[in-house]
């Protein structure tokens, strides 16, 4: 009952944005990824704070507000760990610590803040190894624990069915949500390893030890691989709630759940691909249904019209199997931009997309894939999103299962005449130590005599950490109503703001 009042509720939120030319609350994320990226380990702790800042530049231009990075591609750290090694593709060896003692994830939470941008930290949960000439320094628990591992394909691998290696991913989830001020730990589709023909996946032993005293029968094998992950899944979220309650736990799936005919009773996709819960082991729809997980991000990487896997068929698959939980669209930008559209040839998919996306109710936003793209403007698809699909700031979709109360209004809201120009400043109505406290500010800007809207998301000049706005001076001829609201930590905006007239 609970999920089904908040899903009327959100719904009636996305119905008053996408009666608009854009969206108010919208999640816009990008993935930001380091395996297989082998520009990292050739440089300077400056230019790599140089590089990492241009992508963050880039993304805010987009109006992007989350960034969704990559800190363990492989049982290591893009950042300080005493669990495990440095990654090989943050310095060209596993193990090998970046100069001057820089911790990459920490610079990178402080410059998203600084942009008012999300940090959502990356993990891979059992990948050890990328490929078969991979080197672990000695460091590793892999030479610790051997028995916690397997090999599959020439890569290496915990074993989902150890429970000591659960127990270890969940200390390095406690690790990280405790030391850095990060927004969501997120994970993608990588849970068991995706099938190679002829090679049965090595968990013999493991099942043995523990899915057989379980009470698991040999032909049972599947259900106790879905069950090992389902257990991490729990394990994760009560990790994370314990820890900091108010850091969200995201998952972006591989995009097809099951095919409609590997569903008894038909409830799968119109698709005909690898399958999350029969495949990979991973009962995702189980997952948002229990609210093990806060958002779900389902990677519809394919075209409209794929004759596998539709985009078309996916997103409204998807938007029905919701739960109302937080729905976002993983958007492949190469292919939505190289495919044509059935009904123009000279229009690529993006506005089809967008507009499904956006149409459908139980969807809150798209994750954009690779985020490299974006700021390489690949066949234009940052300016795309600039002037026609994000031409304004959003804000993310509130997490009210979480904690649905609006924080306190600002105090003390002036416009002055200060040493760096004409100033809208305020102060802020509770310690922001306390996550249901105000966080961040969002700026209106309204007409001397127009009706406030709060809703209008084009009226939004500004969302910021900061509590100052240099205001645009001209001429002190124009009148204006400026509104500033706040919004705590699950993204709860306060009711009504404050207001101010100003002569610009």
């Amino acid at each position: 009952m609970k999920r089904k009042l908040l899903f009327l509720v959100l719904l009636l939120l996305a119905f008053s944005s996408f009666s608009q030319i854009t969206a108010k609350r919208e999640f816009r994320g990008a993935w930001i990824h380091v395996i297989g990226q082998e520009q990292y380990k050739n440089m300077s702790v400056n230019e790599m704070k140089r590089y990492f800042i241009g992508i963050l530049d880039s993304l805010q231009a987009c109006h992007i507000n989350a960034l969704i990075f990559q800190v363990r591609p492989a049982a290591d750290a893009v950042y300080k760990s005493k669990l495990e090694p440095w990654s090989y593709y943050l310095t060209g060896k596993q193990g090998r610590a970046p100069e001057g003692d820089f911790d990459p994830m920490a610079f990178l939470i402080s410059e998203a803040h600084k942009r008012n941008m999300e940090f959502h930290a990356w993990l891979n949960p059992y990948r050890v190894t990328a490929s078969s000439i991979d080197v672990l320094c000695d460091s590793h628990i892999y030479h610790k624990y051997p028995e916690w591992f397997v090999r599959y394909g020439g890569q290496i691998y915990f074993d989902p069915g150890v429970p000591e290696s659960r127990k270890h991913i969940c200390k390095i989830v406690k690790d990280i949500v405790k030391r850095y001020d990060i927004d969501a730990i997120h994970m993608d589709d990588y849970f068991y390893p995706y099938p190679i023909a002829g090679e049965i996946f090595p968990d013999e032993y493991s099942f043995s030890k523990y899915g057989v005293p379980q009470g698991f029968k040999p032909e049972q094998r599947d259900v106790w691989r879905r069950n090992n992950v389902n257990a991490l899944i729990q394990e994760i979220k009560r990790t994370i709630s314990k820890t900091k309650y108010w850091v969200r736990f995201g998952i972006s799936p591989f995009g097809i759940y099951r095919n409609k005919k590997s569903t008894p009773d038909g409830s799968g996709s119109e698709t005909n691909g690898l399958q999350n819960y029969d495949n990979l082991y991973a009962d995702v729809k189980l997952w948002v249904e229990k609210e093990w997980i806060d958002y779900n991000v389902p990677q519809l990487y394919w075209e409209i019209g794929h004759k596998a896997a539709d985009y078309e068929t996916l997103i409204k698959w998807w938007s029905r199997n919701n739960y109302g939980a937080h729905l976002y669209i993983g958007q492949s930008i190469l292919r939505t931009m190289d495919a044509r559209d059935s009904h123009d040839s000279t229009k690529n998919q993006l506005y089809r997309k967008m507009s499904m996306e956006r149409e459908l109710p139980a969807i809150y936003g798209n994750c954009f894939w690779p985020g490299y793209e974006l700021v390489r403007n690949r066949v234009g698809v940052a300016d795309s999103l600039k002037n026609h699909y994000h031409p304004f700031p959003a804000m993310i979709p509130a997490y009210l299962h979480m904690h649905a109360k609006t924080p306190k209004d600002v105090k003390s809201l002036k416009a002055e005449w200060m040493r760096e120009g004409y100033v809208l400043h305020w102060k802020r109505n509770g310690n922001p130590k306390n996550p249901k406290n105000a966080q961040y500010y969002i700026i209106y800007r309204f007409d001397e005599n127009e009706m406030i809207n709060l809703n209008d998301a084009s009226k939004i000049v500004r969302i910021t950490r900061d509590i100052s706005y240099l205001l645009p001076y001209k001429s002190g001829e124009k009148t204006y109503q400026y509104v500033v609201t706040s919004v705590d930590r699950f993204h709860n905006e306060s009711t009504r703001g404050k207001s101010v007239i100003v002569k610009l």
